[in-house]
C-alpha cells in the first residue's frame, strides 16, 4: 500500500507541473518561457559554482574543525536546489527556493548547520577556565 501511494505521488508531480505550466502559458504567454529559461540558467550556475566550491569549503571546514558531514549535506542541498531549478516547473522552483532560504535551515545545534559548535563548559574566566592550562613559574638555567 505505501508503494502505491508513493507511485501516485510520483505520477501526480509531473502532471501537476505540466498542468500549472499550461495554465500559466495560457494566461501570460511567452514571458513564462522566458522565466523557465532564466530559472534554468540560474539553476545550472548554482550547480556549477557549488561543484567548484565544494573542495575549498571542505578543506576550510576541516581546518576550522567543522563536521565534514555538515558541509557535504549543505552542498548537497544546494546542488539539489539547483537541479530542481533546472527542471521546468513552478512546483519544483518553489521547493528549490525553500531549500535555499536561510530560514529553512534549522538554527542552533543541528546536523545541517555549517557553523561550528561552541563548547560552553569553559566560558568561566580565571585560572581554572581550561583544564589544559597549568599555572606555575618558569626559570631558565643554562
Amino acid at each position: 500500500m505505501p508503494i502505491l501511494i508513493l507511485l501516485l505521488i510520483l505520477l501526480a508531480f509531473p502532471i501537476a507541473e505540466i498542468w500549472i505550466l499550461v495554465e500559466l502559458f495560457d494566461r501570460y504567454g511567452w514571458p513564462v518561457l522566458g522565466y523557465l529559461i532564466l530559472v534554468g540558467v540560474l539553476g545550472w550556475r548554482l550547480v556549477r559554482e557549488e561543484r567548484q566550491q565544494i573542495s575549498s569549503k571542505f578543506a576550510q571546514g576541516l581546518s576550522t574543525g567543522l563536521d565534514p558531514s555538515r558541509l557535504l549535506i549543505g552542498s548537497a542541498r544546494n546542488i539539489f536546489a539547483g537541479i530542481l531549478l533546472m527542471v521546468p516547473g513552478i512546483i519544483s522552483d518553489a521547493i528549490a527556493v525553500l531549500l535555499l532560504l536561510p530560514s529553512a535551515r534549522p538554527a542552533g545545534n543541528n546536523r545541517f548547520s555549517a557553523e561550528p559548535e561552541t563548547d560552553h563548559r569553559h566560558e568561566r574566566r580565571g585560572a581554572d577556565s581550561c583544564p589544559d592550562i597549568i599555572e606555575g613559574e618558569f626559570r631558565r638555567e643554562d
